[in-house]
C-alpha cells in the first residue's frame, strides 16, 4: 500500500473537502430525524392510548438510534488527517466534464489487507466543480482512496464502498500536488489515459467501478 505523507491544512480541507461534507450532512440527518421521531415520541405517549403509547415507544427508539447514528459516524470515518493518513495514494483524472461536476475515474486495489493478492478495480466519483476551477480531460487528480464497508462485520475479500479523495482537497500548496503526481508510477496515469472512454459505462454501473481482470492491467501491476 502507498502512503503519502503532507501537512493537511485543517481549516481549508474543512472548507472544500466534499468527502467530510459528506460525513457533516449525514450527521445533521440524523440528527434531523433523531429530532422527528423524539417530537412524534412524546406526541404519541401524551395521546395515553396503549396503541399510541407503544408506538411513541418504537419512535423513541428510533429517535436513539438516529442520535448514535450521528455520534458514531465521524468516529467510525476519523478526523480529515486520519483520513488522508490511512489511506493509499492512488490515480486519478478527469474523465468527464459535466455542466456542474467533473467525474474522476482512478485506479484503486479494492483488496482488503490479508485477502490474499491485489483486486484493482476502475473507479468514479462525481465532484463539484470549484468557482475559477480550470479543468480539462485528462487532467491528473492524485488522491487518496477512502476504503470502508457499509457493515461493521463485513467477511467480503474487497471494500464495499471506495471513492478517490483528491489531495488538492487537504492542502493549497501545488507543490504537494505535484509531489503526489511523481510518487504514482507513470504506468497507472498511462493505464487510466487509456480507459477514459469507459467513464461512462463505470459511472453508471453499480457502485460505480469495475473490477479488472488481471489479463486487462498493464504487466507492472499484475
Amino acid at each position: 500500500m502507498r502512503h503519502f505523507e503532507f501537512t493537511v491544512d485543517r481549516l481549508y480541507a474543512k472548507s472544500v473537502n466534499q468527502t467530510w461534507a459528506d460525513v457533516r450532512r449525514l450527521q445533521v440527518a440524523a440528527i434531523l430525524v433523531g429530532l422527528l421521531f423524539a417530537a412524534a415520541a412524546v406526541g404519541l405517549i401524551l395521546l395515553g392510548h396503549p396503541w399510541s403509547i407503544a408506538l411513541g415507544v418504537l419512535a423513541a427508539i428510533t429517535a436513539l438510534a438516529s442520535v448514535w447514528v450521528s455520534l458514531w459516524v465521524p468516529k467510525k470515518v476519523g478526523s480529515i488527517e486520519d483520513l488522508y493518513a490511512k489511506g493509499p495514494l492512488v490515480p486519478a483524472i478527469i474523465s468527464e466534464i459535466h455542466p456542474r461536476a467533473l467525474t474522476l475515474l482512478s485506479l484503486i486495489d479494492i483488496a482488503k489487507p490479508g485477502k490474499g493478492g491485489p483486486s484493482y478495480a476502475l473507479v468514479t466519483r462525481n465532484i463539484p466543480i470549484r468557482a475559477g476551477q480550470k479543468q480539462a480531460i485528462g487532467d491528473k487528480v492524485p488522491s487518496i482512496a477512502v476504503l470502508s464497508d457499509r457493515r461493521t462485520h463485513s467477511d467480503a475479500d474487497t471494500w464495499e464502498m471506495v471513492s478517490p479523495m483528491p489531495i488538492e482537497w487537504g492542502t493549497r500548496d501545488v507543490a504537494v500536488r505535484s509531489r503526489a503526481v511523481t510518487a504514482i508510477d507513470k504506468v497507472e496515469w498511462n493505464f487510466l489515459q487509456s480507459r477514459i472512454a469507459e467513464s461512462k459505462q463505470i459511472r453508471t454501473s453499480r457502485d460505480q467501478r469495475v473490477t479488472l481482470s488481471e489479463d486487462e492491467l498493464p504487466e507492472a501491476l499484475r
